[in-house]
């Protein structure tokens, strides 16, 4: 028996919930035909459907104060598997405020949709998002209560809701951890970094480039690549998720696998030698367009915003410096060996080929076994690491004892 599922998204004064019912309970309830004729359902029945759950949708305060339900939104969705046929479904985005001085997180939820007729049905009630407490959209929602009737008194309960309260710092402690797993998960986002890292310790003699540069020029232009990535992204991470910028995601992803392309290409042979901290900067306006569309998703109020704005990048460069510290000590011993001009351009070729991938990917929307495999690889990324970190080592270690042996005496 499907039942209805109320998400919560807590604000500071106000609720926005989403509310999904499924159409064939809506139906006996509702008294249309809405689930064997769905068809144009909002557009047919749009103002009574918004009628209806405004009537049975009335959330009060502790005191018995009634909130202000505004309905908004109306969406059918249909869904097919070959076990339950055709599932229909109501989406109803749902605004309730709490009147002025009365407590968003402690109320009375009542709420008797499709439950007044149909006496199995049941209300699943959830909190999808409340900042303050740490919890985010991407999390699993955190159940509050089920509305079901009372069949020995033969009444349908409320259901009381008293939330928990949060702090500024949950939230911000919740938003470094989300930019964190954001960019650990952005294998694109770090595969353009390293690639674009790869011969950062090398020096460029004519069109090619040639030998080692020293630590301290390694770590000069290391620093300035990073940083530049980091003022690119976060200018355009601040734009974006003001709604100062906005570009259709489907281009700035495929926009993202070209800066992939491009570095990998300038790893095997110099386009703009000299250049990489602005390439990295331009090409850090891109991706930050990337990142804002999730904070843009949280639909955040602009307190939280900015923390979550702040919270978010510091989880980012938290998560970017961490993976450059794990990996640059090899590089620069590695770019002192024989082998390095092998590694460079073996690397460089896979990363063009993961490149080329995600473009494909991003255009036709259909992932290849390519972008599979890569997303797989990842899984194995502290494995990598390691290999990375025991063939630098073994090589530097033989160069320095091959050049020992041509020392006199």
């Amino acid at each position: 028996m499907p039942n209805s599922v109320v998400l919560l998204n807590i604000q500071s004064d106000r609720i926005d919930a989403e509310v999904q019912i499924p159409l064939s309970e809506l139906q006996a309830a509702f008294g249309h035909a809405v689930n064997d004729s769905s068809t144009g359902l909002v557009a047919r029945l749009g103002p009574d459907l918004r009628e209806y759950l405004s009537q049975h949708i009335r959330p009060v305060s502790l005191n018995g104060q009634p909130w202000a339900v505004a309905v908004g939104a109306l969406k059918v969705q249909e869904t097919k598997n070959p076990i339950n046929g055709t599932y229909r479904e109501l989406t109803a985005q749902v605004r309730l405020v709490p009147p002025v001085g009365q407590d968003v997180r402690q109320f009375v939820f009542r709420y008797d949709a499709v439950l007044h007729q149909v006496v199995t049905h049941k209300i699943l009630v959830s909190v999808r998002q409340d900042w303050v407490r740490g919890q985010v959209v991407e999390e699993s929602p955190a159940q509050v209560g089920v509305i079901e009737l009372d069949i020995i008194n033969n009444r349908i309960p409320t259901l009381p809701v008293n939330l928990k309260t949060g702090s500024l710092w949950t939230g911000f402690r919740a938003m470094v951890q989300l930019g964190i797993r954001h960019i650990a998960e952005g294998t694109d986002h770090l595969l353009f970094l390293l690639v674009l890292l790869l011969p950062a310790p090398l020096l460029v003699t004519g069109s090619k480039w040639h030998g080692f540069g020293g630590v301290r020029y390694s770590l000069r232009r290391l620093l300035l690549i990073v940083t530049a990535f980091t003022i690119g992204h976060s200018f355009t991470l601040l734009l974006g998720t003001l709604a100062w910028v906005k570009l259709p995601s489907q281009p700035v992803e495929i926009l993202i696998a070209v800066s992939i392309l491009v570095s990998a290409v300038h790893a095997i042979r110099p386009l703009f030698p000299g250049r990489e901290a602005w390439v990295a900067g331009g090409f850090g306006l891109v991706h930050g367009l990337a990142f804002a569309d999730t904070l843009t998703n949280l639909h955040l109020e602009s307190g939280p915003l900015l923390w979550s704005l702040f919270g978010f990048n510091l989880g980012i460069e938290l998560m970017q410096l961490s993976i450059v510290a794990l990996v640059i000590p090899w590089l620069i011993l590695l770019s002192q060996t024989r082998i390095y001009k092998a590694t460079r351009i073996v690397g460089a070729m896979l990363a063009g080929m993961a490149a080329l991938a995600w473009v494909l990917e991003r255009v036709s929307g259909q992932a290849n076994i390519i972008t599979i495999g890569v997303e797989q690889l990842a899984d194995y990324a502290i494995w990598l690491v390691l290999g990375l970190a025991l063939l630098a080592v073994t090589s530097w270690w033989q160069t320095h004892k091959a050049y020992s042996r041509t020392l006199p005496g």
